[in-house]
Order: C-alpha cells, then sequence, then structure tokens
C-alpha cells in the first residue's frame, strides 16, 4: 500500500467517513462522473418511462427529483456514497400493469401507498428480513423474467417504419432496410463499446450510440423520439376508486411493489459497497429513508418509483464518484432537459430500442449468476422467470414462493420425519438467526 492510500484509508476508516454529500478534494471528480452518468442516465430512463407507460418528462422528474433528495440526505443520514437514484428497469412491467388496472390518474395514489409501506419497513428496520422471507435467487429469475418482457417490447422498435410510412407495403421494403441495418451497427457498435469499456468508462457505448443516431437520422429518415409536454402540479394523491376490490388490489399491489423496490435497493448496496473506490459501508436503512422521501414527494407530482439502481451506480463509480455531489449534478444536467425537452426529440428511436433491448438482456444474463447458488436455486430462478413472463409479474413469484414453501415442507416433513410445528418453529428462526448477524 502506498502513502496516498493509507491517507485514505485512515481518513475513511469506518468512524471517521466524512461528508457523504460533498468533500471539496474530490469535488472536480464528481462533477465529471455526474456528467458523464447523466449521458447514460438520461436514455435509460426515457426507455423505462415508455416501458411504464408513464409520461417522459415524469420519468426525468422523478429522476431529478431523487437525485435531490438522496443529496440532501446524504449530509446527515448517508446509506451509500455513490449509489444513483432513478427510475428501475425492474419495476417498469409492474408499473405498467398498475397504470393499465388503476389508470394513470390513481397512480399518484399508489406511489404514495408504496411510499407509505416503505416508510413502515424503514420505521421498524424490516429490510433485514426480506432477504429471508424472499430469496434472491427467485428476485434475480423475477428480474429475469421481467427482463424478457422489457427485450421483446422495444425490438420492434428496432425494424420500426418511419412515420408517414406505407405499412402495407411488403416487409423488406427499402425504409426497413435502411432501419435496420442502422439498427445493426448501433448494436455492434454498442456491444464492441461496453465490452471494451464496461470495467472503465461504462458511459462511452451510451454516449457513442447516442452520437451515431444523431449522426444517421441526418441522412437517413427514421422514427424519432415523441416528448408530449406535461403540465405539472402538485397535488394530493387522492385515489377515485369505484369498488372495494379495487381497493383491496391497489393495498396488495403497492405492498408487493414496495417489497420489490427494497429487495432490489438492499441487493443494489451490496454491489455498491464493492465499487465503491474508498470501500465504504454501506447503510440500506439509510437508503430506504431517502427512497421512501423521494417516493412519497414524487407522488404529489404523479412522479414514478426509485432506487439506486446499480447500471447508474456503476458507471458513477467507475466515473470517478465519491460523494453524492455527482448524484446532485446528475439531478441538475437531468433538469435542464425536463424542461427544454424539445432537444430529446433528436434521439431516433432504434438508438433507445438498443440500450433497453440490451437492459433486458442483461437482466435475462442475471439467470447465470443464480447457478452460484446451487442447482436446485437455479432450476427455481428459472422457473420464476418463466413464470412471470407467461403468467405475470406477481402471479408468477407467489407461485414460486408457493412452490419453494411446498418444497422444503416435504423436505423437513417427510424425508426428515419433523413435526409441523417444527418446521414452522425452524423457519422463524431464520428471522431470529438474521438479527443476531446485524446485532
Amino acid at each position: 500500500m502506498n502513502e496516498n492510500d493509507k491517507i485514505l484509508e485512515d481518513n475513511y476508516s469506518p468512524e471517521n467517513h466524512g461528508s457523504a454529500a460533498f468533500r471539496k478534494e474530490y469535488a472536480l471528480e464528481d462533477l465529471q462522473a455526474g456528467v458523464v452518468t447523466a449521458t447514460m442516465a438520461i436514455p435509460l430512463s426515457i426507455g423505462i418511462a415508455l416501458m411504464s407507460d408513464y409520461p417522459i418528462q415524469v420519468g426525468l422528474a422523478t429522476v431529478a427529483f431523487a437525485s435531490l433528495v438522496g443529496f440532501l440526505f446524504a449530509w446527515f443520514r448517508p446509506g451509500n456514497y455513490i449509489g444513483a437514484p432513478g427510475i428501475a428497469a425492474g419495476l417498469a412491467p409492474i408499473l405498467a400493469i398498475g397504470v393499465a388496472e388503476f389508470g394513470i390518474e390513481n397512480m399518484a395514489f399508489i406511489i404514495f401507498l408504496t411510499s407509505t409501506f416503505q416508510a413502515i419497513i424503514w420505521k421498524f428496520n424490516w429490510q433485514r428480513h426480506l432477504l429471508v422471507a424472499v430469496p434472491t435467487y427467485l428476485v434475480e429469475g423475477l428480474l429475469a423474467g421481467i427482463g424478457l418482457k422489457i427485450a421483446l417490447k422495444f425490438m420492434p422498435f428496432l425494424w420500426m417504419l418511419p412515420t408517414g410510412t406505407d405499412v402495407a407495403e411488403v416487409f423488406w421494403s427499402a425504409d426497413r432496410i435502411n432501419v435496420m441495418t442502422l439498427s445493426g451497427i448501433g448494436i455492434a457498435l454498442f456491444g464492441v463499446l461496453f465490452y471494451k469499456f464496461k470495467r472503465s468508462k461504462p458511459a462511452i457505448p451510451y454516449f457513442a450510440l447516442i452520437i451515431f443516431g444523431l449522426i444517421a437520422a441526418v441522412f437517413v429518415e427514421v422514427n424519432m423520439l415523441i416528448v408530449e409536454d406535461v403540465d405539472f402540479r402538485l397535488a394530493m394523491p387522492i385515489p377515485d376508486f369505484d369498488s372495494w376490490s379495487i381497493w383491496v388490489y391497489a393495498v396488495l399491489f403497492a405492498f408487493i411493489l414496495a417489497v420489490v423496490d427494497v429487495i432490489e435497493q438492499v441487493m443494489s448496496n451490496a454491489a455498491i459497497e464493492k465499487i465503491d473506490p474508498l470501500k465504504r459501508p454501506c447503510n440500506s436503512n439509510n437508503s430506504l429513508l431517502s427512497i421512501w422521501a423521494s417516493n412519497m414527494g414524487a407522488s404529489f407530482f404523479g412522479g414514478m418509483t426509485n432506487l439506486d439502481g446499480l447500471a447508474k451506480s456503476s458507471t458513477n463509480g467507475l466515473a470517478g464518484a465519491y460523494t453524492k455531489l455527482s448524484v446532485l449534478v446528475i439531478g441538475v444536467l437531468i433538469t435542464f432537459f425536463i424542461f427544454n425537452s424539445q432537444y430529446l426529440q433528436h434521439l431516433p428511436y432504434f438508438s433507445l430500442a438498443i440500450i433497453m433491448v440490451f437492459v433486458g438482456i442483461k437482466m435475462i444474463l442475471g439467470l447465470i449468476h443464480i447457478a452460484s447458488h446451487g442447482e436446485y436455486a437455479f432450476l427455481l430462478g428459472s422457473l420464476c422467470a418463466i413464470l412471470v413472463f407467461y403468467i405475470g409479474i406477481f402471479e408468477g413469484l407467489l407461485v414460486t414462493l408457493a412452490l419453494h414453501a411446498v418444497i422444503h415442507s416435504v423436505i423437513f416433513t417427510v424425508i426428515e420425519k419433523m413435526p409441523p410445528s417444527s418446521v414452522v418453529k425452524r423457519y422463524f428462526e431464520r428471522f431470529k438467526d438474521r438479527d443476531s448477524d446485524i446485532n
């Protein structure tokens, strides 16, 4: 260890972390990291908003607001040091289900209810139990199934004809070939650059793809992004439900959304610790404070859910971030595009589709990571992914959890000859063990 590393280690021992929000010696690095991460976060957030059936400006506003809250909370209750908040791809299809079931006009209440559940989880520090009740390999299976939905949702954009083109013409028209050629070049460009820079400068493939799309659109007619203006208004998130059954479903929906959001944050924190340049530990409960406060605030302007996504946080860390000042920079840059959305309309749909298909594939490949948990975890996680894709996100997860419980019950009661009461007792002892591990 050289002298500089020794100084850093002394300054950033667990007893002396210093400010998580700002340190003047790292201000320049944080400013640069914020600009780089915003380059990647803006098109990614646009795609997630589209997948969620939310207006693009609302998605961007959610990220900007969560970035501001994350920066402010880092002054006194830091959860992590380089995590970048934003709307999560894994929650996009769930939000889309909510929009379809409750209507966009009632989603503010759903987000408010979600944040209320998260506030309860934070208050009693129940997040430490969630990964016992819902194993990580099932969560990764859930995300893999969602990833497949995302990839298939955006694939048609790779060969979408320009607006105004006669769709009745033959499939292999000149316009279609042009779009598919550009998509093919974009995929190759993104793939090569991602493979080369994923461990050093992960924003480069996103930046290069956007530049390529902008230049290509000058010479070839392609479909461009359409951003509809949103009239932002502060309002109480009051629902308009016409039956008690919708109320019951809304409560269950918000609860599951809250739990998935919390579990994703806990899993992200575990990864953020590993990429923190100063190896500072994360506090997941403090992260949840920032999340539920951001979600509750967003519900008053019709915003979405947020968390410190691993993709954005990894980019932030590898871009050189040391504190949450980088997150504030991300929020400021995104705010600019919220109020100047005309610049976003220069982004071709095929470029956005490449990014989102890539995100979906990465989520599917999470099944490979499940294999490290063993054959049982891999099989059950893969089954969860299949069920999530075919029968629904909530239904698939609940069926897999039920199957998981039945398998363990059979093992303990039939094979190990344990009475049912002992099986139940053994299950709840796992939560006590979790408490002792944390304490």
